[in-house]
C-alpha cells in the first residue's frame, strides 16, 4: 500500500509540473506579438508618406491603411490576453509586485472569459477584414470577386454563429452551477 502512495504521489508531481511545458508556448507568443508590432510599423511607413502627399492623398486608401493597423492591433490585443491569461490559467500566477498598471482583467479571466475575448477579438478582426474587402470595390482597378466575398462573409457569420453559441453555453453552464434560489 506504501509503495503504491509513493508512485501515485510521484505520477502526480510530475503530471503537475509538465504545466511547465505549455511556458515555451507563451514565449513563442511574445514572438509573434513582436511580428505583429514589424507587420505595424511596416503599415504606418507605407500609409505617412502617403497620408502626407497632400495633392495626392487618397481618403480611401488612407481609411484602409487605418483599417490594417486596427486590425493588427486588435490580433495584437489578443495574443496579449492569451498569453497572460493562459499562463495565469494553467501554468504559474504572474507576479507583479501589484504594480499599478497591471491590467484590471488579470489574474480574473478564467477559461470562459478568455473563450469569450478570444471569439470576440476574431469577431472583429474577421469583420474588419469584410470592412477591407467591401472598401476596396470602390477602387477602379479592382475587380469584383464574389467568390471571394462570398466566403469572407460566410466565415464572419460563422465567428458570429460560434460566439453566440459559446455565449449561450457559458449562460446555461452558468445557471445549471448556481443552485435555484426559492
Amino acid at each position: 500500500m506504501h509503495r503504491r502512495n509513493l508512485l501515485e504521489t510521484a505520477l502526480e508531481q510530475t503530471l503537475f509540473k509538465s504545466r511547465w511545458l505549455l511556458a515555451p508556448f507563451y514565449l513563442g507568443l511574445v514572438a509573434a506579438l513582436g511580428m505583429l508590432l514589424l507587420a505595424f510599423v511596416g503599415e504606418l511607413i507605407h500609409a505617412v508618406p502617403a497620408a502626407l502627399d497632400v495633392m495626392n492623398a487618397d481618403p480611401e486608401k488612407i481609411i484602409l491603411a487605418a483599417l490594417g493597423m486596427i486590425d493588427l492591433s486588435l490580433a495584437g490585443n489578443l495574443v496579449v490576453i492569451v498569453i497572460f491569461s493562459g499562463y495565469e490559467n494553467f501554468v504559474s500566477k504572474i507576479n507583479t509586485d501589484n504594480a499599478e498598471d497591471r491590467p484590471s482583467w488579470m489574474g480574473t479571466l478564467d477559461f470562459s472569459g478568455l473563450k469569450m475575448k478570444l471569439i470576440g477579438s476574431i469577431v472583429a478582426i474577421s469583420a474588419i477584414s469584410l470592412l477591407r474587402a467591401f472598401m476596396e470595390l470602390s477602387e477602379a482597378e479592382t475587380p469584383l470577386d464574389e467568390p471571394r466575398l462570398r466566403w469572407m462573409l460566410l466565415l464572419h457569420l460563422t465567428f458570429v454563429f460560434s460566439g453566440l453559441l459559446f455565449a449561450l453555453m457559458d449562460y446555461v453552464g452558468n445557471r445549471a452551477e448556481k443552485p435555484a434560489h426559492r
